[in-house]
């Protein structure tokens, strides 16, 4: 399990993003740098990790799930996740 304090960061940075979004959009097509590079600096989604939702690890993350591989493997051998099956 990954520190509270780090998922609560990612998520913060999460809706800051999103809260961004039409302004870094609007001044990139106008080619306004110098109005990128002034808003907060954690309103980038590069700065954004992919975390599992169960566990918040940022590792071996599996998109298409939203869960970790070590996540992924219990719950598919627990029969958990639907159309998946051990080989």
């Amino acid at each position: 399990m990954a520190k509270l304090s780090i998922i609560v960061r990612n998520e913060k940075r999460r809706k800051m993003c999103e809260r961004f979004k039409e302004k870094r959009a609007l001044l990139k097509a106008n080619k306004d740098y110098v109005g990128l590079s002034k808003l907060p600096r954690n309103a980038s989604p590069t700065r954004l990790r992919n975390r599992c939702c169960v566990s918040g690890r940022g590792r071996g993350y599996i998109r298409r799930f939203g869960l970790s591989r070590l996540v992924f493997r219990e719950m598919a051998v627990e029969g958990l996740i639907p159309g998946i099956s051990k080989a």
